[in-house]
């Protein structure tokens, strides 16, 4: 049985309030499990991820582990 690629991890961090954010971007940080100011989360970088986390780059942190 082949083994399964280890993917890259990143962790986000929310740096930037939602305050006068569009609602989409709202609703992104929400489906990435960000909830206050420096609340971080880690995912595996895959292309939907690193998506949402272009949508609301300027309010997030993006570290590779």
């Amino acid at each position: 049985m082949a083994k399964a690629k280890k993917q890259k991890q990143i962790k986000i961090t929310l740096v930037r309030g939602l305050a006068g954010t569009l609602p989409k971007q709202r609703r992104t940080v929400k489906a990435l499990g960000l909830g206050r100011i420096s609340s971080s989360v880690v995912h595996d970088a895959n292309p939907v991820i690193l998506g949402m986390v272009n949508v609301v780059s300027h309010l997030v942190k993006v570290e590779e582990m």
